[in-house]
């Protein structure tokens, strides 16, 4: 079973949870804000899946279900259970590793290049792409690399965009999982709608997402695909 955690409500899985659905998974969406509880078995879970949000990881007195994730997360590195952090999700993933969480050189919201490292590169989850690709962004936050970690991807606004921890962790500051809809509810729901460069960069983002669709597409199948063999093969030698 593939478990994804939500942190708010317009936050989802998207085109992430309809690959897995398509490929035949069995998935769970804990909507963690709405005090659902995350599972005490672990036996089941193929992979873990924690999705963005727009709180701060430390914001834990205000949402005390940050604290229940840190210690969730914990057990899953433990366990060594296939993890992928996105946006919000990754800067878990990098707090429950012992790494701290900082304001991002720049504010990224809109679409931006990242660029693999050498270890990108030679790294599984993105084998077949681009060095260099397009990615959805929205966030003014960004992880220190644990230090058992290794740096996947950068770009000159935000030098730590991906990271792994061990053989299957990993944590993703951008986004590949939206569609127009979701950007135009988070443009709606983040947005003043008296603001008017606001309301232009909204439809600057919507038009970026219309002509970049067919190659970002691309990009987002290919890390389903490429983490859904990474979640096959440590099921094949018995490691969940």
């Amino acid at each position: 079973m593939v478990l994804f955690i939500k942190h708010i409500s317009i936050e989802g899985p998207g085109t992430l949870g309809q690959f897995f659905e398509e490929n035949g998974f069995e998935s769970r969406t804990i909507e963690l804000y709405d005090r659902a509880a995350l599972p005490g078995d672990l036996d089941s879970l193929d992979a873990v899946i924690s999705l963005g949000g727009p709180m701060n990881v430390y914001e834990e007195s205000k949402h005390p279900f940050l604290a229940t994730e840190d210690a969730f997360l914990k057990k899953i590195m433990d366990r060594q259970i296939p993890m992928l952090g996105i946006c919000l999700g990754s800067q878990l993933l990098a707090k429950a590793c012992g790494a701290k969480v900082e304001r991002s050189p720049e504010k990224e919201v809109g679409f931006f290049p990242v660029r693999l490292t050498d270890e990108g590169k030679r790294d599984p989850l993105f084998s077949g792409l681009d060095s260099c690709f397009d990615v959805f962004q929205w966030h003014e936050d960004m992880v220190q690399v644990p230090a058992d970690g290794q740096l996947l991807a950068s770009s000159s606004s935000c030098p730590h965009q991906a990271f792994k921890v061990g053989d299957a962790a990993y944590g993703l500051q951008f986004h590949v999982e939206v569609t127009e809809p979701v950007i135009s509810a988070w443009a709606d729901a983040y947005f003043s709608p008296d603001d008017f460069s606001l309301m232009k960069q909204k439809e600057r983002m919507l038009k970026d997402y219309s002509r970049k669709q067919k190659k970002f597409r691309q990009t987002a199948e290919k890390i389903y695909e490429n983490f859904l063999g990474i979640i096959s093969r440590r099921s094949a030698k018995g490691l969940r």
